[in-house]
């Protein structure tokens, strides 16, 4: 039998940096135009701007300066009000949903009452609906709780969701009941239990879920416009937009500024991530 010939390392090096570069390119983009001037880009994208008919490739800025970033710092306090009600919505959304995802995946998966299979099979069909389709019905159950143009109608939707608890359920799965078992025989209550006991061990899962909720609920689009009434509401991911048509030179940089929380959140906790991802597929 001939055996394969597995490919060098370094071609395959070479193949995952030519892949990684290209699906890198639009922020290493915007991240090179960010150093640019407004009189720069307006010649670079007059085309774009409606100004002109000019539009050509620009990678890298033919004069260095950090007028933008001074700009958006300094000169554009809505830019970072929106940040950090951005911030603080989707942090409140991704533990709100560990919360109840948590303690929800810990019924599914260690208190089998009647007809919980078909709950949670409900829970998994609901999983396959895109955000699209739940629009309209959580638009009608807010606006009959009068909570339509309030945060509020972003945050009960958004901690409410049925991928936490499947995503914990698959999680807790994993733990063996005689932990639970033994917590028990040393008076530990269901709260207790669930807190000192199932949220800890399954820690990599649970960094897992806030990391997967955090990120869906920071790009939010769809969500703000439908369900809030006023431009000044929307969080930072509608606002980004919008920054083009009033002032083109800064849409690169806050799309930059953008990215920081959410690349911090990967370079901080990549390990947990990939671990509480590989715990909830295996078997």
């Amino acid at each position: 039998m001939k055996r394969k010939r597995n490919l060098p390392i370094y071609v395959k090096t070479m193949c995952f940096l030519l892949l990684s570069l290209l699906i890198l390119f639009p922020v290493l983009y915007s991240f090179t135009n960010s150093f640019m001037g407004p009189e720069e880009i307006t010649e670079s994208y007059s085309g774009i701007l409606g100004i002109g008919a000019d539009m050509k490739f620009h990678m890298f800025p033919d004069h260095f300066t950090l007028a933008a970033y001074g700009n958006v710092m300094l000169d554009t306090p809505e830019y970072w009000l929106k940040f950090w009600k951005s911030l603080g919505m989707a942090g409140v959304i991704a533990i709100g949903q560990l919360l109840i995802g948590g303690m929800g995946g810990m019924a599914f998966a260690k208190y089998h009452f009647p007809g919980w299979k078909l709950l949670f099979f409900l829970f998994t069909v609901f999983l396959f609906l895109p955000v699209q389709v739940t629009l309209f019905p959580n638009f009608l159950v807010l606006s009959w709780m009068n909570l339509t143009g309030t945060w509020w109608a972003l945050l009960l939707p958004g901690i409410f969701s049925p991928f936490g608890v499947f995503l914990m359920t698959l999680i807790f799965q994993k733990i063996p009941m005689e932990i639970l078992e033994a917590a028990r025989l040393d008076g530990a209550g269901t709260l207790r239990i669930f807190v000192n006991i199932m949220l800890p061990v399954a820690k990599p899962g649970a960094i897992s879920l806030l990391i997967l909720v955090f990120v869906d609920n920071w790009n939010m689009v769809e969500q703000p416009m439908i369900l809030l009434q006023y431009p000044w509401q929307y969080p930072l991911s509608v606002f980004l937009a919008s920054v083009n048509t009033e002032n083109f030179s800064l849409q690169f940089v806050c799309g930059i500024l953008s990215l920081v929380p959410v690349t911090l959140l990967f370079l901080f906790f990549h390990e947990e991530l990939a671990e509480g991802i590989s715990i909830s597929v295996s078997r």
